[in-house]
């Protein structure tokens, strides 16, 4: 008698007439019309707004052409990049020293650090600007006796009070962004690094601050191109920067839009440089702590690229 549960050899297989092959899978992609309406519908307001730019009577467009390359145009662009990049040395420097006295386990230092920062940015960076311009009809001479004895009018002249209204202030916020950075980075490498015999300061030089820049450098980027921003209100202490000098064209040749848009321009192109240099720094930093770099402008434009020309092949 045949057991009924008796199994098939373990070698046998399936009839060839029942093997059917697998169909190929048919994707079809998926139809975004929304992009493509909000994508026409922001182009037609661009094309409203250039033209009406482009079509008022009153604008001389020529004067913006003409006076763009302008000595004194250039001449004040460069002053506007030298004191953004001198007040922001002045803002980084003092910035990593509050950071670490604000830090400190010494009660006088951290305090001393919070009442800076608490008063540098709980003012206006144009009254402190008014303050160092005006800081002669309180302390009519600089006496540091036997170092230094000047009036303060001569001391305190418009490079100087722009240089130290941008710097000072811009130092509490770097303090903050530094102090950020520096607790960021885990307290066992701290511990691990005073285990080995390192000092507090070789400590901070060659494993926090190194690690803490990854923090760090974003804001710090961002900080300097709205410095660079920030700086047109030194035409308030009578600095001959790229604002003051667009204006006194203006004034002069009646074109004050024009030489308005000659300063935009300007401010632009130089946030624009600035803003792609920093986008690399990043980039460098980012090194080691992400498994894949963020791509470039250049490989963005060319993955963008491709992918329009997969659709239109797929359509």
């Amino acid at each position: 008698m045949t057991d009924k549960f008796d199994k098939e050899p373990a070698d046998a297989s399936p009839p060839a007439s029942t093997a059917i092959a697998p169909e190929a899978i048919k994707a079809i992609p998926v139809r975004h019309y929304g992009r493509y309406v909000s994508a026409v519908v922001v182009l037609a307001l661009v094309a409203l707004l250039i033209n009406a730019f482009a079509t008022a009577e009153k604008i001389q467009w020529d004067a913006v052409g003409d006076k763009l390359f302008d000595s004194t145009v250039l001449a004040g662009a460069g002053r506007t990049l030298l004191i953004s990049v001198l007040a922001m040395i002045v803002g980084v420097v003092l910035g990593i020293v509050l950071a670490v006295m604000r830090l400190s386990k010494n009660p006088v230092t951290s305090w001393v650090a919070w009442a800076y920062i608490w008063f540098f940015r709980g003012t206006p960076v144009y009254v402190q600007l008014l303050l160092w311009f005006n800081l002669a009809l309180i302390f009519p001479m600089l006496n540091l006796g036997p170092i230094y004895k000047d009036e303060m009018t001569d001391v305190m002249t418009p490079f100087m009070c722009a240089l130290l209204g941008l710097g000072l202030n811009e130092a509490a916020y770097m303090a903050e962004i530094c102090r950020a950075g520096l607790m960021a980075v885990d307290e066992g490498q701290t511990e691990a690094a005073h285990a080995l015999g390192m000092s507090h300061g070789k400590t901070l030089r060659r494993i926090v601050i190194p690690q803490a820049m990854r923090v760090i450098v974003p804001p710090t980027g961002n900080e300097f191109i709205n410095m660079l921003k920030t700086s047109s209100l030194v035409y308030a202490v009578t600095y001959n920067e790229l604002l003051r000098a667009t204006s006194t064209i203006g004034s002069t040749s009646y074109a004050v839009m024009e030489m308005l848009f000659v300063a935009s321009i300007w401010y632009l192109v130089m946030t624009s440089i600035f803003s792609v240099f920093q986008y690399y720094l990043e980039r460098r930093y980012a090194r080691g702590t992400l498994r894949q770099l963020p791509p470039t402008p250049w490989q963005k434009i060319k993955a963008n690229m491709l992918s329009l020309g997969r659709e239109r092949g797929a359509a």
